[in-house]
């Protein structure tokens, strides 16, 4: 039987940086208009402003028209979740966090749901199991932990992830290098964070990695460090075009 091939998509954390003219943004293009602009370049984006604040419905809606069939929005976990409560008792939190973001999955344009957990966040597997074991849970859908505490980074922890069928995301930055282990069938994701972005020619080796974990038969999701300068979007588009080739 055939392996189903799966898609890249890729892009930056968020689109609303007036910065990014006019090398990414054309100088005619209004604020108002820069996502659908991103939205005919890139086929995703990783919303962070949902870890401050969730976005209201008519703000979510107005994203969704933006965008073109196929996009991918993904969306950081509220700092409630993963750096005040840390994981614990977090039911109602979830629960309100997948209703803001259920517009989104109902579009087909759910990517996946990043947590982020803090540098100083130990590894504790009983409360992340505990975490992944919520009721609320169950409807998340693909989801992603990102550890920035090294000692995550062990054989038991990526068991956990793979029973839960969550994804350990491979992020790369100054601070730390996640080893590129996948525990989630189907999807994987990747956060790109090195300062200063990337080179066309890095980003044409990343096009045939992320293409090779593709034709697996897995989603692959890749977000670049959004800069004031725009060698994010340049890179993730640069990406995308030579996997295209």
């Amino acid at each position: 039987m055939a392996v189903r091939s799966g898609r890249v998509f890729a892009g930056t954390s968020g689109w609303a940086y007036p910065t990014w003219k006019p090398g990414f943004y054309p100088k005619e293009v209004p604020a108002r208009r820069f996502l659908e602009h991103y939205g005919e370049r890139l086929n995703s984006v990783e919303v962070n402003y949902t870890f401050r604040k969730l976005p209201e419905p008519a703000q979510m809606e107005g994203w969704l028209q933006a965008t073109p069939k196929g996009f991918r929005f993904s969306f950081k976990a509220p700092e409630a979740i993963t750096h005040r409560k840390r994981l614990r008792g977090c039911g109602p939190a979830v629960a309100e966090f997948l209703d803001a973001v259920e517009p989104a999955r109902a579009a087909k344009k759910l990517g996946l749901l990043l947590f982020q957990l803090p540098p100083n966040f130990k590894p504790d597997l009983e409360r992340l199991d505990a975490f992944l074991s919520l009721e609320e849970m169950r409807r998340a859908g693909r989801v992603s932990f990102e550890f920035r505490h090294e000692g995550w980074f062990t054989p038991e922890c990526f068991a956990l992830l793979r029973r839960h069928g969550a994804a350990l995301c491979v992020a790369s930055s100054e601070s730390v290098e996640t080893p590129e282990v996948h525990t989630a069938r189907g999807f994987t994701s990747f956060r790109l964070r090195m300062p200063g972005g990337y080179s066309e020619a890095e980003a044409t080796a990343h096009a045939a990695r992320f293409q090779a974990l593709a034709a697996k038969g897995r989603d692959v999701y890749v977000y670049y460090k959004h800069e004031d300068e725009p060698t994010g979007p340049l890179a993730a588009e640069a990406m995308l075009r030579a996997g295209a080739r």
